[in-house]
């Protein structure tokens, strides 16, 4: 067998798959960059031209290397949903416990909750107290005390005490199943992103045909038609955003910053709006103690000790939070015994000889009867959860909590405005009272709370449906379906939860919001470079193109000399990295 026919053999074999591929998307109306390198290959092997039929199938292999990433991101996303979706229930049925699958639980079944276990589909309790932790849900940070008659919803996590509940949905139709939906429902309306190289494509392919066509009429010769042919595939656009995305993926991940697909790059160059989830991306996603009010013969670290010591044995987050709280140097020496608690609602001790309470407004009235007039002058701040601290009856002062606003949130902030982000939206499952307060000391005016995760779907949806680039920053459950939907979604990774992770174009593996400004610019830097060297090479094919319809550039040259133009193109698109 001859090299010649070797070659032919090869071109036949490999060009044959992405000409018909080309063929097929011509037929369903889809006209982007392959056509004109299809067109190439295409004319290489009627004239019996292996060479320059070959350079340009090896071009378009590798674009399509250099773009394949996370092609299932959508499945896996769904999956990670439904892979830490409750499984298991435990029914009740007189004295007897059953394990059941969550596909069994039917309305009005009576189903167990154990301390730390999820609970398994919608319903109410029906006996017990606890505190249940619905922020991978509702995005609230802190957690909920639930009694007789309180609403769960499934997927949220049962605190320090079993529980029983009363299923009030079967596990399909329950709010953790709706998420599923919307993840589901988000992935498969959003537009495929057209991709910088088909924008390119629209004006460059029919302008190649018509100097093709033109070739023609002047000469009758097809070799000359090849050789504008070759010239003119545009590798520079098959080339020059592959690689500039792989250079901007690159940086990025140097700075902490994991972008899964090169088109979530494409849409950062975009962007014109970012959206925020509140708890745990804005703010750090668990209560703390944010402000000590005493009474007049109290000391701030005082009430922190002796709050500390009656709540030391607790499981509550915001028991943990006093006891965190409290001056490390002291806390210890002091402890509480005859400790005796009331879920939900507060706990009393003798500490030192002194009878110690903290609890809720409605604890230490009913317990206490104290002074309306003295717990009011404890209330002069906005914080919108408290604990009051009462000392042999008398207020001593109220812990105040709130979940801490991050430090680099205003810079953030500044530097996505400079790059060309001017408008941000906070979105929150958090009290709407709350979530205003936070967007007001971040400098954010749009600020909506109280929302489901389907309200924040709708947001993002209106927000696309108005002409904007939506960039969306989360964290939990009740986030994905949003993240999953916005242009591009931003995910922090450092808090474990890997659902949101799974459902977002881009993950922060560092616990700070800066690499959301690190994600926008490198991504606006990208694209810039990208659009610069499609420039510069399709300026140069467009001169070659002249060359070869005079005849002075042969297929076989024009193809060495279109590698040497990706060679420039490449280089240029290479700065990304830096």
């Amino acid at each position: 067998m001859t090299l010649h026919a070797a070659g032919m053999i090869a071109l036949i074999a490999s060009g044959a798959p992405l000409v018909w591929r080309t063929v097929r998307g011509m037929v369903r109306g889809h006209f982007d960059t392959d056509i004109v390198a299809t067109l190439s290959i295409v004319t290489a092997a009627v004239l019996q031209q292996p060479v320059p039929g070959l350079v340009i199938v090896l071009m378009q292999r590798g674009g399509e290397w250099l773009e394949r990433y996370a092609a299932r991101r959508a499945t896996r996303a769904i999956q990670a949903l439904e892979d830490a979706s409750p499984r298991s229930a435990h029914r009740v049925t007189g004295n007897r416990t059953e394990d059941i699958s969550v596909e069994k639980i039917r309305v009005d079944d009576v189903l167990l909750i154990r301390a730390g276990e999820l609970v398994p589909t919608d319903g109410v309790v029906a006996s017990g107290t606890s505190w249940i932790d619905a922020s991978r849900l509702t995005g609230e940070s802190v957690p909920v005390d639930v009694a007789l008659g309180s609403a769960l919803m499934s997927g949220s996590v049962n605190g320090d005490r079993p529980l029983t509940m009363r299923a009030t949905a079967v596990a399909a139709e329950s709010q953790y199943a709706r998420i599923v939906q919307l993840v589901r429902s988000a992935q498969s309306s959003k537009a495929p992103l057209q991709r910088l190289a088909d924008r390119y494509a629209v004006w460059f392919t029919p302008l190649t045909l018509a100097a093709c066509a033109a070739t023609f009429a002047y000469s009758r010769d097809w070799t000359l038609v090849l050789a504008v042919l070759v010239v003119a595939t545009p590798c520079p656009l098959i080339l020059a955003t592959p690689v500039a995305i792989v250079g901007g993926i690159s940086h990025a991940a140097r700075h902490g910053v994991i972008v899964r697909h090169g088109g979530a790059l494409e849409s950062l160059g975009r962007v014109t709006v970012s959206v925020f989830d509140k708890t745990g991306t804005l703010t750090v996603g668990h209560p703390s103690v944010s402000r000590v009010v005493t009474s007049p013969s109290w000391q701030r670290d005082d009430v922190l000790r002796l709050a500390a010591a009656v709540e030391h044995g607790s499981g509550h987050l915001l028991a943990r939070s006093i006891v965190a709280a409290a001056p490390s140097s002291t806390s210890g020496a002091l402890t509480a015994v005859g400790v005796v608690e009331t879920p939900g609602r507060g706990v009393v001790g003798e500490v030192g000889g002194h009878q110690v309470a903290v609890g809720a407004r409605a604890f230490v009235i009913e317990r206490f009867a104290p002074d309306e007039t003295r717990l009011r002058a404890l209330e002069n701040g906005d914080s919108f959860l408290r604990a009051f601290v009462m000392v042999d009856g008398a207020p001593a002062g109220a812990i105040e909590f709130a979940d801490a606003i991050r430090p680099s949130v205003g810079e953030t902030l500044r530097r996505l405005r400079a790059a060309g982000v001017n408008r941000a939206v906070l979105l929150s499952g958090d009290h709407a009272s709350y979530v205003r307060t936070v967007a007001d000391a971040v400098g954010i005016a749009d600020a909506r709370g109280n929302l489901l995760p389907a309200d924040k779907v709708a947001v993002v949806a209106q927000l696309k449906r108005s002409g904007e680039v939506v960039l969306m920053v989360g964290d939990g459950v009740n986030d994905a379906p949003a993240l999953s939907l916005a242009d591009v979604g931003i995910a922090l990774a450092s808090h474990g939860r890997g659902i949101a992770s799974e459902s977002a174009d881009v993950i922060l593996l560092e616990d700070d919001i800066a690499g959301v400004a690190d994600a926008v610019e490198i991504g606006r830097k990208t694209m810039r470079v990208a659009r610069q060297s499609i420039g510069i090479g399709l300026g140069l094919s467009l001169v070659a193109m002249g060359f070869a319809a005079a005849g002075t550039i042969t297929p076989t040259f024009g193809a060495l000399l279109q590698e040497g133009i990706d060679v420039a193109v490449i280089l240029n698109a290479l700065r990304t990295s830096q």
